[in-house]
């Protein structure tokens, strides 16, 4: 959000014998011209600018990941001649990338200019000319800016990962002639990659 506030005043006075005020184009120019011997003869220019820029960014990254694997059991029981008996392998696997980028340097574009320019508060189109003697001739310019700049940025990243693996059994029993068993692997994999930026 960003909050641009500018105010210009202006003011041309001549006092003296004779008092001339001409060629006052408006609040940004000021022109005192042909006045009379011990004039007093003042122009002022003031120029007042606030920039606010405020940037609240909040991002929640949350990533669950609950794994089972289990692998079936294996028997090989109850046989005059038993074969062999395998279980199959088990395998969960899971990847999360997460790349966040918070960019608040564009704003730095909202200062160009602030408080520059010719008669906006520098006095450029000010002139004061043809007085006569004894005259007391005074430009007077004020320019006042006033920038604030805040940035809050919460970043929150919460990452749950919860694995279980279970191998089943092998049996081989109540076998004249017992074969081979082989309960299957259990695999479980898990990645997370999160990657933030913040530019201000």
């Amino acid at each position: 959000m960003i909050k641009l506030k500018k105010a210009v005043g202006a003011g041309v006075l001549s006092l003296g014998l004779v008092v001339g005020l001409a060629g006052f184009a408006g609040a940004a120019t000021g022109t005192i011209g042909t006045t009379g011997p011990g004039s007093d003869n003042y122009i002022s220019h003031e120029s007042s600018t606030e920039l606010d820029v405020e940037n609240d960014n909040d991002v929640r990254l949350t990533n669950k990941n609950h794994q089972y694997a289990s692998s079936g059991d294996a028997e090989v029981k109850g046989n005059t001649t038993g074969g062999d008996a395998t279980s199959g392998d088990g395998e969960n696997d899971n990847s999360v990338d997460a790349t966040i980028e918070i960019d608040n340097s564009q704003t730095a574009g909202a200062f160009e200019g602030v408080g520059s320019g010719s008669g906006s508060g520098n006095g450029g189109e000010s002139s004061i000319d043809t007085t006569g003697p004894k005259s007391d001739n005074t430009v007077k310019t004020e320019s006042k800016v006033e920038i604030d700049v805040d940035n809050d940025n919460n970043i929150h990243v919460y990452n749950n990962n919860d694995q279980v693996a279970k191998s089943g059994d092998a049996e081989v029993r109540y076998n004249t002639t017992g074969g081979d068993a082989t309960s299957g692997s259990v695999t479980n994999t898990n990645s997370a990659t999160f990657t933030v930026r913040v530019t201000n």
